[in-house]
């Protein structure tokens, strides 16, 4: 078992962390409580996050993404904002035979440009708003059949069941990332950012 493993700490490959650049390209929230997101101007960010959205709380309930949980659990809210990429963006609708896929239809909040393989980054992944805000990466965004099904019914597909299905495979380490507020203030569309990578490594 143990040959999976490195045989000490300098066969461990490190990647340096790095700082890279961004720029907000939309600004969607949930104001009505529902999945579905609206394109504003700004968001108001507090340690709960979007002010009024459907994703807001420090805590959340889990769900089907944490089963070695009872769904329904109360525990740390990490999901707070979803980020988006265009071009991952445009790559989901092309495998799914679709002119576009919009942000709002799969709730997201922060559509960032001039980044690429967005849902790459790693967990940990600090960024740096222009007027104040910091954002901290947990995880890539796994995408559902829930957003798939908003993807069916919002562009009018014949077969809204197959969308739900169908999302997940094309969308899958394309779906953008979930972040969490570090510090809060309001994000303005237009903003340059600053993306601190951590250090990586394969363990």
């Amino acid at each position: 078992m143990h040959d999976l493993f490195p045989r000490t700490l300098d066969d461990i490959k490190i990647q340096p962390g790095r700082t890279i650049y961004g720029q907000v390209a939309g600004l969607f929230a949930a104001p009505e409580r529902t999945f579905v997101t609206q394109a504003v101007d700004r968001l108001d960010l507090t340690f709960e996050g979007i002010t009024g959205d459907f994703h807001q709380g420090i805590t959340r309930r889990s769900g089907g993404r944490e089963p070695w949980y009872a769904r329904g659990t109360e525990m740390r809210n990490e999901r707070q904002l979803s980020i988006v990429a265009p071009d991952e963006m445009s790559e989901i609708a092309q495998g799914m035979g679709l002119p576009e896929v919009r942000c709002e239809w799969i709730g997201a909040n922060i559509l960032m440009e001039g980044v690429p393989h967005l849902s790459m980054l790693p967990a940990g992944t600090l960024m740096f708003f222009r007027y104040g805000v910091t954002l901290k990466v947990d995880s890539q965004n796994q995408p559902c059949k829930l957003a798939g099904r908003s993807v069916g019914e919002q562009a009018g597909m014949a077969d809204v069941h197959g969308a739900s299905l169908l999302f997940p495979k094309i969308a899958k380490r394309r779906r953008g990332l979930v972040a969490w507020v570090e510090k809060p203030g309001t994000i303005s569309a237009g903003e340059t950012v600053s993306l601190r990578l951590p250090e990586q490594w394969v363990y």
